[in-house]
């Protein structure tokens, strides 16, 4: 069963009134949002309405209330400015796109020092009515702001799901630990759709994104122990302030950890990329994970990644995100003197 927390349901807006003359404004504020056929629910010195009413009241009391000494909350929200509402009553276009699940997944290859192909990453991309793409990050920072993380996280995870049918090789696939709150409850569909698929768990790699984020890192030991029952394998991107000592990282015991791209590109030029690269390779190598350099574009830094120790590559080297799974390589560059 779907949680509360991934369904698109109608927001509500409930804005408290403060200071004397917007509360002596209160009945004209109701009467002008009867007369204009907005339902609310006035008391308390609160008003509590949908959505389309939330902008008629901003239009109609811009002019004549303290906006400053308003506040209001969504839904059961913590109390907010006033200042704020505007920015997520923008981003209600969120919701038409979820409710059309309108994501396609990409895959971009992984190599092995060979030029193998021995994975993929699976991206989200967004589509509107028209066909044309979103950026990802307008579509993810519309939902933080509106609540919809939640539902977005799913959408995508479970499109990248499916789509690792299609690609029929080991996956890696991002999720934002901040959009899971309850593993058995956000994770089961997951599970449930790779057993319905017939996708063996070992070919999944659930891949943390935004990791020096997260605050709460017994919540994330928890969704990662979670996975690894279930048989899956996951992956931490771009290691840092968050995840800065050996014991932290011993006690997550990732499959995998991915170098950004930040310290790939033109590391084989670069001493201090360089030494951050091999202090990442040492920490990788201690906690017994799978080294993994994303971002490779150059021939010399991949050259240079190889020879310090890395083992898995990925980037435009050897391919771009596409629709349909890239199978091989781009043939080599042959340098003419």
């Amino acid at each position: 069963m779907v949680c509360k927390n991934c369904v698109v349901t109608a927001l509500s807006y409930t804005i408290k009134f403060e200071g004397s003359q917007n509360i002596a404004l209160l009945p004209l504020v109701s009467t002008h949002l009867a007369r204009r056929g907005f339902k609310a629910d006035i008391r308390d010195r609160k008003i509590k309405i949908g959505e389309a009413g939330a902008k008629e009241f901003l239009d109609f009391s811009e002019d004549i209330l303290d906006m400053h000494e308003l506040t209001f909350c969504v839904d059961d929200g913590p109390w907010r400015p006033l200042s704020e509402m505007r920015e997520i009553l923008a981003t209600s276009w969120i919701d038409e796109l979820l409710q059309a699940s309108a994501v396609v997944s990409y895959s971009q290859p992984i190599v092995n020092r060979e030029r193998q192909i021995i994975a993929y990453e699976i991206l989200s991309r967004f589509v509107r009515e028209d066909g044309s793409l979103i950026y990802p990050n307008e579509v993810f920072d519309a939902a933080r702001t509106r609540g919809r993380l939640y539902a977005l996280d799913r959408m995508c995870r479970m499109a990248a799901v499916r789509h690792a049918k299609v690609v029929n090789e080991k996956v890696f696939i991002n999720f934002i630990p901040t959009s899971i709150y309850s593993p058995a409850h956000c994770l089961q569909s997951t599970e449930q759709l790779a057993n319905t698929l017939g996708v063996d768990p070992d070919c999944f790699v659930f891949e943390v994104v935004e990791s020096d984020d997260v605050a709460d890192i017994a919540h994330l030991r928890e969704i990662l122990a979670y996975y690894k029952t279930k048989g899956f394998q996951y992956a931490l991107d771009d290691v840092g302030e968050g995840f800065n000592t050996i014991e932290r990282l011993t006690d997550l015991q990732p499959d995998y950890m991915k170098l950004d791209i930040g310290y790939v590109r033109g590391v084989h030029a670069d001493a201090e990329k360089q030494r951050v690269a091999q202090l990442f390779l040492q920490k990788a190598q201690e906690v017994g994970a799978t080294p993994l350099a994303e971002g490779v574009e150059d021939e010399a830094d991949f050259a240079w990644l190889r020879e310090a120790g890395y083992e898995l590559f990925q980037g435009y080297l050897f391919g771009k995100p596409s629709a349909i799974p890239q199978r091989e390589l781009p043939p080599l560059e042959v340098k003419r003197a």
